[in-house]
């Protein structure tokens, strides 16, 4: 059972002042790879798992800007933990549509 809930907003700098959505693409890339559930929203996205693994996930996701061409990375990070359990439907059940 997963321990944590993690979002992150990634904001690379890229090399050229060019937009970073393509950056933020490759960074969810690394998300989708790593085989977590996880949510994308329009500021932010939410994985579900263990707290360690996560974290190895947002090293990741950093280090993928850099291998890219960025010259450096801003990371806004969220962390939901609990020993006993968590999921990401736990927070928004009553808010999700039929």
């Amino acid at each position: 059972m997963a321990n944590a809930l993690v979002s992150i907003q990634i904001l690379p700098h890229t090399p050229n002042g060019e937009s970073s959505i393509p950056y933020v693409d490759q960074a969810i890339e690394v998300i989708q790879a790593s085989g977590v559930p996880y949510r994308v929203g329009p500021l932010e996205t939410t994985m579900e798992g263990q707290l360690s693994d996560l974290l190895q996930i947002v090293a990741k996701m950093n280090e993928k800007m850099i291998e890219a061409g960025c010259p450096s990375t801003l990371a806004q990070v969220k962390i939901c933990y609990n020993p006993q359990g968590i999921t990401m439907g736990q927070l928004t059940e009553k808010y999700d549509q039929d």
